[in-house]
């Protein structure tokens, strides 16, 4: 690599408890390979979401505290709407048609009303861990940033969330989420499954009621239970 290319080191970027708990799952050649190839994106392209973002998952919901992951694929690719969040978007921008989904799919399956925002810092805040499989994308190029390593770094995530004593509840939603159940092998965990709430996918999602079944599973292992409600941070 030459001397003046750009270097970005992703581990110094997380807080320190997901440092602690990553580590022991991921290839540091890997690691750092991703790292480069990231470091040089954001140095020649728009790139998604913001570096200072890039981890806000990560920040919000901490291993300890993380009761439930829900599984996006990549970052919106249009500007001004991915924030490190899977699914949510920031204050004031338009709810993307498969959150519109999720939404309906929480007003029938909770009663809750209708969000005033797509922005979902509210649920991060709580123990709700949105990640995306792959972390960055260049703009309007969706899946730009596929198979260059970040989907090791994001299963390593899951094992270790895996590892945990404390029940996690996983939110699985269409084929590419799917796959990832057989990260999951601790038995006190809970996965559920469901088709992903895109438009473009009539069936599968609508009528899972995912929210009712990851309270019941968190009440169950006596952990309080989400307040799907409170979305907006």
């Amino acid at each position: 690599m030459p001397d003046d290319a750009p270097t970005l080191d992703l581990l110094t970027l997380l807080p320190d408890a997901w440092q602690a708990v990553l580590t022991p799952h991921l290839d540091p050649a890997r690691t750092a390979a991703l790292a480069e190839f990231v470091a040089g994106e954001y140095a020649t392209a728009t790139v998604f979401p913001p570096v200072e973002d890039l981890f806000s998952a990560y920040r919000l919901c901490g291993p300890a505290e993380c009761r439930v992951l829900i599984l996006g694929q990549d970052p919106y690719h249009k500007a001004g709407q991915a924030h490190g969040l899977s699914f949510s978007v920031r204050e004031g921008v338009s709810v993307p048609p498969s959150l519109r989904n999720v939404f309906k799919e929480l007003g029938e399956d909770l009663g809750v009303p209708k969000p005033r925002s797509g922005n979902l810092t509210g649920w991060a805040a709580q123990g709700v861990l949105l990640l995306n499989s792959v972390l960055t994308v260049r703009q309007a190029s969706p899946g730009s940033h596929a198979n260059q390593g970040w989907e090791e770094f994001t299963d390593a995530t899951i094992r270790a969330l895996d590892a945990l004593d404390q029940r996690v509840v996983f939110l699985l939603w269409g084929g590419y989420a799917r796959k990832k159940a057989a990260l999951v092998s601790n038995p006190r965990h809970v996965v559920l499954e469901a088709g992903h709430p895109s438009p473009m996918n009539p069936r599968g999602f609508l009528g899972s009621r995912p929210f009712s079944a990851a309270n019941k599973a968190l009440a169950d292992a006596g952990l309080p239970t989400i307040d799907w409600e409170r979305s907006a941070g």
